[in-house]
């Protein structure tokens, strides 16, 4: 992952209802959530999150899927995990502190 793709990355992050929103795709895997669910679980009107799942979505974060009348909206795991493991690629200086593969990468999403 280049140094521009995780800036945009945590950008998208830094502002707490796209974090919530980020989270709450996160808990729910492979599944989605379409932008109603998110509306009732998040208590948010639906041109606010429709503007913070664009800039999930633009960051790479979020996956955007068409589904009959529906969008189905999911966590882009393989572009989580390459942040996290941009973020942690030098842990530590190598010592044996650093963190594992295993834990931080989402395998079974």
């Amino acid at each position: 992952m280049d140094e521009q793709a995780v800036v945009k990355a945590l950008a998208a992050l830094a502002q707490p209802l796209r974090l919530q929103v980020f989270r709450a795709l996160v808990v729910v895997g492979d599944a989605g959530l379409t932008p109603g669910a998110m509306q009732e679980g998040l208590g948010v009107a639906p041109a606010t999150l429709s503007f913070h799942l664009k800039e999930l979505v633009n960051a790479g974060l979020v996956t955007q899927e068409r589904a009959s009348r529906n969008l189905i909206y999911r966590a882009h795991f393989e572009h989580m995990n390459g942040l996290l493991g941009y973020l942690t690629e030098n842990c530590c200086q190598g010592s044996a502190c650093a963190v594992e593969d295993t834990p931080t990468a989402c395998t079974n999403c």
